[in-house]
C-alpha cells in the first residue's frame, strides 16, 4: 500500500464496477465491504461501509485506505499483506480506530479479487455485544468461576446433605403417615441438590485435555443421529459441510457434548411445526485470536455453526449467556452453555453467537491438526458424498 503523501489515482469504475446482482448482494450485506485497488485506493463501498465510516460512497471512493484509517493499523496491514501475497487473510477481534469510526472492535477479512485488476475486497464486521464477549474470551472467566464454585459445593454441601437425608430417613420410620410426605420431600430435594452438584463437578476437572485428530463431520453426524432419534424428532435438519476440511485437534467425546448441547438448545427454541436447524462447517483462512494474558495469536480456521429458526435470545440475557445459572428454561439449571464455554476454552477455541427473531447462530472456531495427513472429510462417512 502506498505511503501517505502519494498521489491517489482518480476514481474510476473500470475493473472495479459492481453492478447487477453482485452489486445488489454487496449492498445488502450487513458488514462493511470495500473494494481496494493495487494502489490502496478505495474503489467501492457498500451501504454498511457508508454507515461505519459515517460518509457517503461518493466521498470515500478515491481516498487511500491509509488516509481513512492509520497506515500502521492492523486493518491496513492485512490489506497490504493480501495485496502483496495474493492470499486471503483475516483478523478476529481487532481494533478499528479513526476520526470517523471512533474505536470499534471488528473482524477484518481481506480477499484478493479473482480478476486481473490485482485489487482486494475488505470486509469489516463490527462485533455485537455478544461477539465482544467472545472476542475477549470472557467465557473463560465464567468457566473458572463455575470451577471454583463446583469445588466449594462438592466439599461443603454434599457431606451435610448426606447427613440431612439420613436424618430424614430415620424420622420417616417413626413419623405418622401424614408426616411421611414431608420427610420424603426432604429426601427428594436433597437428592436433587446432589445431582446438581454432581453436574457441576465436571468443571473441577483440571487435567490436561487428551487430544487426537478428530473428524468433525463424524462428530456432527453422530450429534444429528442422536438428536433425530430423541429430542429433535420434530426438526428438519439441513447440512452444509465442506468436504475438504482437515481434522480438528480435540477430544471427540467432549466435542460431541458441545454440539449436542447447542443442537438441543436450538431444537427447544424452534417452533414445533416448522422447526429447522442448519449445521455448517467451513474453513476460513487467517482467523486468529489472541490468547489471554499474552500476545500470542492462535489460528482457528475450522468453523462450525448451529443455526435455528427460533424466537431468538432475549436481549437482557445476551451479555451473560455463558455465565453459570443463566437460562431461559423454566426447569433448566443454566449450566449447559457454561460447560460448552469451558470445553471450547480447553480446546483453545472461541464460541460466539448472533441472535435475532427466526435466526440464531452459534459459531464455534477451533484449531486444526498441523500435519500433512489426509483430510478427514464428510465424504469419509458411509453412504455420504461431497454433493450433500
Amino acid at each position: 500500500m502506498p505511503r501517505p503523501g502519494a498521489a491517489a489515482p482518480a476514481p474510476t469504475n473500470g475493473d472495479y464496477s459492481v453492478e447487477g446482482a453482485l452489486g445488489t448482494a454487496l449492498a445488502s450485506l450487513p458488514q462493511a465491504v470495500l473494494v481496494i485497488d493495487v494502489a490502496g485506493v478505495i474503489r467501492f463501498v457498500n451501504s454498511a461501509g457508508e454507515q461505519l465510516f459515517d460518509s457517503s460512497a461518493q466521498h470515500l471512493c478515491g481516498q487511500r485506505l491509509d488516509v481513512l484509517i492509520p497506515g500502521d493499523s492492523t486493518v491496513c496491514t492485512l490489506v497490504f499483506q493480501a495485496l502483496e501475497h495474493r492470499s486471503p487473510v483475516s483478523e478476529y477481534g481487532t481494533v478499528l480506530e479513526s476520526l470517523r469510526t471512533g474505536t470499534r472492535t471488528v473482524t477484518a477479512q481481506v480477499s484478493p479479487l479473482v480478476d486481473r485488476s490485482g485489487g482486494v475486497v475488505l470486509s469489516l464486521m463490527e462485533h455485537t455485544l455478544a461477539m465482544k464477549i467472545g472476542q475477549q474470551l470472557a467465557h473463560r472467566n465464567a468457566a473458572r468461576s463455575v470451577t471454583a464454585m463446583a469445588a466449594l459445593l462438592a466439599h461443603e454441601i454434599k457431606n451435610p446433605l448426606s447427613g440431612i437425608r439420613g436424618a430424614a430417613q430415620l424420622l420417616e420410620t417413626s413419623a405418622a403417615p401424614e408426616d411421611r410426605t414431608l420427610t420424603q420431600l426432604i429426601c427428594d430435594e436433597a437428592d436433587r441438590i446432589v445431582k446438581l452438584v454432581d453436574r457441576m463437578e465436571v468443571f473441577t476437572d483440571q487435567r490436561p485435555l487428551e487430544r487426537d485428530p478428530v473428524n468433525i463431520h463424524q462428530v456432527m453426524e453422530h450429534v444429528r443421529r442422536v438428536a433425530e432419534n430423541g429430542f429433535a424428532r420434530h426438526v428438519r435438519f439441513t447440512e452444509r459441510y465442506d468436504p475438504s476440511l482437515p481434522p480438528v485437534w480435540g477430544h471427540r467425546d467432549q466435542l460431541i457434548q458441545v454440539f449436542l448441547n447447542l443442537v438441543k438448545n436450538a431444537a427447544e427454541a424452534c417452533p414445533q411445526d416448522t422447526a429447522e436447524i442448519t449445521l455448517t462447517t467451513s474453513y476460513q483462512h487467517g482467523i486468529r485470536v489472541q490468547l489471554p494474558g499474552s500476545g500470542t495469536m492462535m489460528n482457528l480456521p475450522l468453523v462450525v455453526t448451529v443455526q435455528d429458526n427460533g424466537e431468538g435470545i432475549p436481549e437482557d440475557l445476551r451479555p451473560h449467556l455463558f455465565d453459570p445459572f443463566v437460562t431461559t428454561k423454566r426447569t433448566g439449571s443454566g449450566l449447559g452453555l457454561a460447560l460448552v464455554a469451558k470445553i471450547i476454552s480447553d480446546h483453545g477455541g472461541v464460541i460466539e453467537f448472533d441472535s435475532q427473531p427466526r435466526r440464531t447462530v452459534f459459531k464455534v472456531m477451533l484449531p486444526i491438526v498441523h500435519t500433512r495427513a489426509p483430510a478427514l472429510a464428510w465424504a469419509d462417512l458411509p453412504g455420504k458424498s461431497t454433493e450433500q
